[in-house]
């Protein structure tokens, strides 16, 4: 008889969750192409070398899983030792968890679709992308400011981690969906520059996903057309 393992918890956008079967070793992620954090559990487990079966699910029809990425990819790193996310020294381990805690707490629950929609309907299409574009900066600056003196190739040195593993995507999502000007962010452009000639990160990528353009925008991809003037690229 196998067991089965499922990570689950309150977060409701990030609609990644990972099944494991013992017997088979088997993982199965549950995704929406355009979710930045189901887009952290693909990088990690190309990272890791690991397979894993894709089962799409879409945000837009409330096909929520509502899982955590933060919980599972400390999972994944404790279950699945190859290639790890977190460094052996005490101090580059904690700088990385500072990182994700910062992107997973502080800036992407304040760009969740729910949470602009509401915005929207409350105070009008305007308020959504300005609180989005001022929430993500902030959380930037403070992402700057503590690896301008320690980023290397990546943010914490040679080697891609898990604060890498949480800031190529928020970073991505930052320039293309919300429009923000990271030429304020010298050392977060370059280390992003890094990631993008990542194979792993290119096949983690929104657009390379099966479901990719088969659901139709989030609304919150609407509002910031209708605010902008620009379209949304689908990445």
């Amino acid at each position: 008889m196998s067991s089965k393992t499922t990570l689950n918890s309150p977060i409701k956008e990030s609609s990644s969750s990972i099944n494991s079967s013992s017997s088979a070793s088997k993982l199965v992620l549950y995704s929406f192409w355009q979710s930045s954090c189901s887009w952290r559990v693909r990088f990690a487990l190309n990272l890791k070398g690991l397979l894993y079966e894709y089962k799409a699910v879409n945000l837009t029809k409330g096909e929520h899983y509502g899982p955590d990425s933060y919980a599972i990819l400390l999972y994944l790193e404790e279950k699945y030792t190859q290639k790890p996310l977190l460094p052996v020294n005490p101090w580059l381990r904690a700088l990385n968890l500072q990182v994700a805690s910062i992107i997973n707490s502080s800036i992407q629950p304040l760009h969740m679709m729910a949470i602009l929609m509401y915005m929207e309907k409350k105070l009008g299409i305007r308020e959504p992308q300005l609180f989005a574009q001022s929430a993500i900066e902030k959380g930037l600056y403070a992402l700057e400011r503590l690896l301008k003196d320690v980023a290397s190739t990546y943010a914490t040195g040679e080697e891609v981690y898990m604060a890498d593993v949480f800031l190529a995507p928020q970073i991505a999502v930052a320039s293309t969906r919300f429009s923000i000007d990271m030429s304020k962010f010298p050392t977060l452009s370059r280390i992003y520059e890094s990631y993008k000639a990542l194979p792993e990160f290119q096949a983690s990528s929104p657009e390379s996903q099966p479901d990719a353009c088969n659901t139709p925008m989030p609304q919150h991809h609407r509002l910031i057309e209708s605010v902008t003037g620009a379209p949304v690229p689908n990445k």
